[in-house]
């Protein structure tokens, strides 16, 4: 199958660079790597120097999570179209190919897989609390989900990360894509009407990228808050499949691994950061009841409300 590489750019960095160099030494070959860059003013010309590297540039005001990637999808001709963001940096050669292999599996009752997510490594500078979660959201066992394990898993059934990602370009497309206007989680929206429709997702743990994040409290409410403002939009997907448990076992466990590691004087600061994250969601899923000054500046999206929610 041929693979291009589809990544949304704000500002890229050292780690662009590192995973444009890392994307040229897969054992299986990337066609094309096709960027469309926020704001040309932030971008760097030295990227270009690598071979079969296709830039389009974009305004701030025209940047959605779920048109963007729309965007960049309509650029390819590939079998394979696989988002990453442009801080997710490939852990080694085998990429491109472990994704590829995920479509290989099926369903319990034969569902053909859709799409392949990446497993997360925490980066070198990656807090303790956030290194757990890692692991926590992203284990050593690959897995096929389809709709019937939504009984089980719950919310988990949908989860799915553009942060890597690789998606069959024609049933992505017959899906209708991602929606073309939503503040976050673009990603396990499509999950969701693709499991409903009788499709298959694949985590693949044998892929691997280094992402990690250490946001501090305000960062942590803010993306949350993003995150229950997605969640309030699309009950057709989130109803009836709330989220606040997994968040309890995630913190209750990363205390207890803390506490096993003698890292007790983490402990106080995963619990604000916890209630940060808890009070940033709930107010995400009442944003309709606070005022546009409140939102905007809680939100990590503020050009999603400027262009008129």
């Amino acid at each position: 199958m041929t693979v291009d590489v589809l990544i949304p750019a704000y500002r890229p960095g050292e780690k662009f660079v590192r995973l444009l160099s890392a994307l040229r030494r897969q054992d299986t070959p990337v066609r094309k790597i096709i960027v469309v860059n926020t704001e040309e003013e932030y971008w760097d010309r030295r990227f270009e120097r690598m071979d079969g590297l296709e830039v389009h540039h974009i305004k701030k005001k025209d940047f959605d999570h779920g048109a963007t990637r729309n965007l960049l999808m309509s650029l390819t001709d590939a079998d394979v179209g696989v988002f990453m963001t442009d801080d997710a940096v490939p852990a080694d050669a085998h990429l491109i190919s472990a994704l590829l292999e995920g479509f290989e599996g099926e369903g319990p009752s034969g569902e053909k897989v859709i799409a392949v997510y990446a497993r997360q490594l925490p980066d070198k500078d990656c807090a303790p609390a956030e290194r757990f979660t890692r692991g926590f959201n992203y284990p050593e066992e690959s897995r096929v989900k389809t709709q019937a394990d939504v009984e089980s898993l719950g919310i988990k059934a949908y989860f799915c990360s553009d942060v890597c990602c690789a998606y069959r370009r024609e049933l992505f497309l017959e899906q209708g894509g991602f929606i073309s206007r939503t503040i976050f989680n673009e990603d396990m929206i499509f999950a969701a009407g693709a499991l409903k429709a009788g499709y298959a997702v694949c985590y693949q743990a044998k892929a691997r990228v280094v992402h990690s994040h250490n946001y501090g409290c305000m960062q942590q409410l803010r993306r949350n808050f993003d995150l229950g403002v997605s969640q309030a939009d699309h009950p057709e997907v989130f109803a009836g499949l709330p989220s606040e448990g997994e968040g309890i076992r995630l913190v209750k466990e990363t205390a207890v691994w803390l506490a096993g590691g003698g890292r007790l004087l983490g402990i106080p600061g995963l619990v604000v950061k916890s209630g940060c994250k808890y009070a940033g969601y709930r107010l995400g899923k009442a944003y309709r009841k606070l005022p546009m000054w409140a939102v905007r500046r809680l939100t990590m999206n503020d050009n999603y409300w400027r262009n008129g929610k």
